[in-house]
């Protein structure tokens, strides 16, 4: 039987990022994928033209209905836009007691914003504590902890820290934005660095998506019954393999996605 994890996040119409991303990467890692739409977004590989909101009765309600009937074994977080629905997604997830990945999302790849300005404050004292692991990027985390963006490893590790003071039981800290040809990414919890991942960075302008994918294979991970280092170093594995393959998928003028089933479709 299947594990079953569940994303809470915006669709991305273009089918790269948000939900569609999160379902690829949950099927391509053999766990069955629900869902929660919390906004729909017009979008492409260029830019987010439009973005509603779903009513919050409507948010709850989905809420409800996965998680009283599906056994659902962990829970990703991404996209929530507005102070209203992050409180809503924190009451309807509050009878869940599994593992839960926060991914802060507040900007896309085309640089629109996807959080309210107004909204980063509850994102971080009501739902930030609730998290297992957070997995912001070097932007979201210097917003979240109102400071610059980290540009050593140090520093990434300072301000992993940081956030799990702020009730986050770890954070991977991811080094996507930061220079130099490898890119480094940090697990931390409260007692320090538990463990880093390294690739060499990879040509390609067809990343959109890498934040969602990651989280969502996290969370597959976690759904699969593997422990937090494990899961965050299969889904290291799996997002270095997607951006990899990913311009052999031609999606887009501009960022394209990433190919969430390089396991499975030919070269």
């Amino acid at each position: 039987m299947a594990a079953i994890a569940l994303t809470i996040a915006g669709s991305d119409s273009g089918g790269g990022a948000g939900i569609q991303a999160d379902l690829k990467a949950m099927s391509a890692l053999g766990v069955f994928g629900a869902s929660v739409v919390t906004a729909v977004t017009a979008q492409n590989t260029q830019a987010v033209t439009a973005v509603h909101g779903i009513p919050l009765d409507v948010i709850s309600a989905q809420i409800d209905a996965v998680l009283s009937d599906l056994d659902v074994k962990a829970v990703k977080i991404g996209m929530l836009g507005t102070p209203e629905i992050i409180h809503t997604v924190a009451r309807g997830r509050a009878a869940f007691e599994g593992p839960v990945v926060l991914d802060p999302v507040m900007i896309a790849k085309s640089g629109d914003a996807l959080l309210a300005q107004e909204a980063v404050r509850p994102l971080r004292d009501v739902l930030l504590p609730t998290a297992t692991v957070l997995t912001p990027n070097l932007p979201e985390a210097a917003c979240l902890l109102n400071m610059p963006a980290a540009e050593t490893r140090e520093q990434m590790a300072e301000q992993g820290r940081a956030l799990c003071a702020l009730g986050a039981g770890a954070v991977v800290m991811k080094g996507g934005h930061g220079s130099g040809d490898i890119c480094h990414d940090l697990l931390i919890d409260s007692s320090g660095v538990m463990a880093e991942f390294q690739a060499p960075r990879q040509d390609t302008k067809n990343t959109h998506g890498t934040g969602c994918t990651l989280s969502s294979s996290i969370t597959a991970g976690l759904a699969n019954g593997r422990t937090l280092r494990d899961a965050v170093a299969q889904a290291h594995d799996y997002l270095q393999g997607a951006i990899a393959r990913a311009d052999e998928l031609n999606v887009g003028a501009g960022h394209g996605p990433v190919h969430h089933f390089h396991r499975v479709w030919p070269a």
